[in-house]
């Protein structure tokens, strides 16, 4: 059970503080609720019952977690699934588990998709930036509040990465061209 004060994340809601616990009766039934309120969500309370173990609710990452997720961002991610159905449904699939790890990938696959579309002048497609956009700002706002620094400072951290790795790529098969 968490505590009052816990920073937890909290499905699609991201990192959530836990203002309180409650007893409440909705429909005849007494039962106790987490008071949420999300960090990115100014007026924002959410009250979730103690008990429901179909919700996702997870501790942050420690410390150690974080550094290696962000260095994780020096392999490739997962496979490119051509289709958008079946990517989305599958990249959402992975992320619903809630596995930092696995999450760290997906955004590492679509942040390399997006890098290869914009360089050959095409739109990355708005499923897909949706879906990078939304998992970034919890994953990469739960790594800043782990390792004490900003959002934007991981945003920064890892971009540098993947344009590094994205650039000695290149340059290899630019002296395979040219052989």
């Amino acid at each position: 059970m968490f505590e009052v004060g816990n920073l937890i994340i909290y499905s699609g809601h991201g990192i959530c503080r836990i203002d309180g616990i409650s007893e409440k009766e909705i429909a005849g039934v007494t039962r106790c609720y987490y008071d949420l309120h999300p960090l990115h969500g100014a007026n924002l309370k959410i009250s979730v019952p103690v008990d429901n173990k179909s919700i996702l609710m997870l501790d942050l990452i420690e410390r150690d977690e974080a550094e290696e997720i962000i260095q994780s961002f020096k392999l490739p991610g997962i496979q490119w699934i051509d289709r958008n159905t079946e990517r989305n449904y599958t990249y959402s699939n992975i992320i619903n588990t809630g596995n930092r790890k696995e999450i760290a990938k997906i955004i590492n696959t679509l942040m390399r998709q997006k890098l290869k579309v914009e360089l050959n002048n095409k739109k990355f497609g708005q499923q897909d930036q949706k879906l990078l956009i939304s998992t970034q700002q919890i994953l990469f706002n739960e790594i800043a509040i782990s390792l004490e620094t900003s959002y934007e400072a991981i945003l920064d951290e890892v971009n540098r990465i993947i344009q590094a790795d994205f650039d000695c790529e290149n340059k290899l098969e630019s002296s395979y061209r040219d052989s």
